[in-house]
């Protein structure tokens, strides 16, 4: 018999593929989806927009509404920006905007505000955002492969991007990210590690699944 409030953390590096597998996770049990990283992507976003540096950041965030529309899209002041961001400009500057210990705050405390079940996706889920959650994965990939995965996803929008830009970059944030001094990138310790260098999507849905099922929770 399925528990009420699931918490579903996934957690991992950059293009690993957190946000697909978690939606499709969702989706297959009718839980809520919260894609994290996308929230930092929206704050980030809004500096750019707005000429702002990181150190302006911080005296205008009650200026700054992320959320979710019904279709679980991103929200940046009531604007729908899944697709900005996705841009390269954005890529560059997330990790820095998610070291702010204020933003951060902000950010957490809204995600923890999800009650019903729910299956979030981002980096700190596991360790900050939801401790307690029933399953844990931590998901992470060859960089090449990553690479290779986001070089694809840029190329309909910025052609001109070369793929050792994003490799490099891609490497950039996976420092950035695991040597954050606020909430850095790290497994938690009762956390299920999923390599989907080789795997489909389907797999990687399958395993999540069947680790639900080995714990009772679907």
């Amino acid at each position: 018999m399925a528990v009420s409030s699931i918490r579903v953390a996934i957690d991992g590096y950059s293009s690993t593929g957190k946000s697909t597998l978690a939606k499709a996770l969702a989706n297959r049990l009718g839980f809520l989806y919260v894609d994290t990283g996308a929230m930092y992507r929206a704050v980030a976003l809004y500096l750019i927009e707005n000429g702002l540096t990181l150190d302006q950041l911080t005296g205008v965030l009650d200026q700054i509404k992320v959320d979710f529309d019904p279709d679980q899209q991103i929200r940046l002041n009531g604007r729908v920006v899944a697709s900005e961001i996705r841009h390269m400009e954005v890529n560059q500057i997330v990790s820095q905007v998610a070291k702010i210990s204020e933003v951060r705050k902000k950010l957490v405390e809204q995600q923890q505000g999800f009650t019903q079940s729910v299956v979030m996706d981002g980096r700190d889920i596991g360790t900050v955002v939801f401790p307690d959650a029933q399953l844990k994965i931590f998901m992470t990939a060859k960089p090449e492969v990553r690479a290779q995965r986001r070089f694809a996803e840029l190329q309909v929008t910025h052609p001109e991007v070369a793929f050792e830009e994003v490799l490099e970059n891609l490497k950039m944030r996976d420092f950035e990210d695991e040597n954050r001094s606020v909430d850095p990138l790290k497994k938690a310790e009762d956390a299920m590690v999923l390599d989907n260098s080789d795997l489909s999507p389907e797999e990687q849905l399958n395993w999540v699944i069947t680790q639900l099922q080995d714990r009772n929770l679907v």
